[in-house]
């Protein structure tokens, strides 16, 4: 990091937010017998429900299902999802720093569910739009946007998911960015890829791992294929009195996760991004928001500047709905 930039300062800040956000809590929530909870109901979400127990009876068929079989990848940085994240950047080719904010939106729709409990295959489609700046430039110019759209079949049975995607990639660097980077020439960079991750869940911890093969890419020279490999570590929720009375049910539980890359256009060198921090959720909902201090150490996981050594610390703000 820029000289005089104290990783330390920045770590006890962000942990200390995050104490402070957690407010006052207390395990046993499901038990909760508090007046007006006592007809809440959980609802049944197999991205993040434990444990995922067998059900008798016959598998039905649902269009349009709310949740996934497969959890996303919480630390992958290429999942589609909504995050909002501020770092401090390093460029490790000649030292120089800068603020960088990156933003992301993307959901997966689902289109059709065959399931009985969390256990079957869904068919969705997956979409997302992630965007750097520089916000040590003037105007915070535009570096790079990457468009993602995928179609993801996913598979459960018991602690077991999996998740089968093919998925297409633009990229587009910024005309601010181009324009005080002479050196840097405007090009075409489109991936289509084809990925398998399977994943294991076992009490607090969840395990995965997969491939991808590109089966198109422009440059035509971008060799095919990478490893992908993570953890997530989920504690077990507990109640919160932060904002009560306005938000009644309101859970949060500690979240550790961390996500390697390693690509064959990239000589196998592994990406590592790692996010830990604090995860709310309101019991009778799917939605959860999320605090995470961040770490990214590797080759630019972004657009055509992929083979870009950057190392990035921070902090960011997630939701899932």
């Amino acid at each position: 990091m820029r000289r005089g930039v104290s990783c330390d300062r920045w770590i006890v800040g962000i942990l200390s937010l995050m104490v402070l956000l957690a407010g006052q809590a207390y395990a046993g929530h499901t038990n909760d017998k508090e007046p007006g909870n006592s007809g809440t109901k959980e609802l049944l979400d197999c991205r993040y429900g434990q444990p995922y127990e067998k059900i008798d009876g016959e598998a039905v068929g649902e269009a349009f299902p709310s949740d996934d079989l497969f959890r996303p990848l919480l630390a992958d940085p290429k999942q589609p999802q909504f995050f909002a994240i501020w770092q401090q950047s390093r460029l490790r080719a000649d030292n120089s720093s800068f603020s960088l904010g990156s933003v992301a939106i993307g959901e997966n729709f689902g289109f059709y569910t065959r399931r009985k409990g969390c256990d079957g295959w869904q068919v969705g489609l997956l979409t997302g739009v992630f965007a750097q700046f520089n916000l040590s430039e003037k105007n915070a110019a535009l570096i790079n946007t990457d468009f993602n759209v995928g179609v993801p079949l996913s598979w459960r049975s018991g602690n077991w998911s999996a998740r089968l995607r093919y998925y297409h990639q633009s990229s587009h660097l910024g005309d601010e960015f181009l324009g005080s980077h002479p050196e840097i020439k405007p090009s075409t960079f489109i991936l289509e890829e084809v990925e398998g991750i399977l994943s294991y869940d076992y009490r607090w911890l969840r395990l995965y791992g997969g491939a991808a093969v590109l089966v198109h890419r422009e440059p035509s020279t971008i060799d095919r294929t990478r490893l992908q490999w993570g953890f997530e570590a989920r504690a077990p929720a507990m109640r919160t009195r932060i904002l009560e009375p306005f938000l009644d049910r309101l859970v949060v539980a500690p979240v550790l996760s961390a996500d390697f890359k390693s690509m064959e256009e990239l000589g196998w060198i592994i990406n590592t991004n790692v996010l830990g921090g604090l995860e709310w959720s309101r019991t009778g909902t799917r939605r959860h928001f999320r605090i995470m201090a961040t770490y990214f150490h590797g080759y630019n996981p972004y657009g055509s500047l992929y083979n870009q050594k950057i190392e990035s610390i921070g902090v960011g703000a997630y939701f899932t709905f």
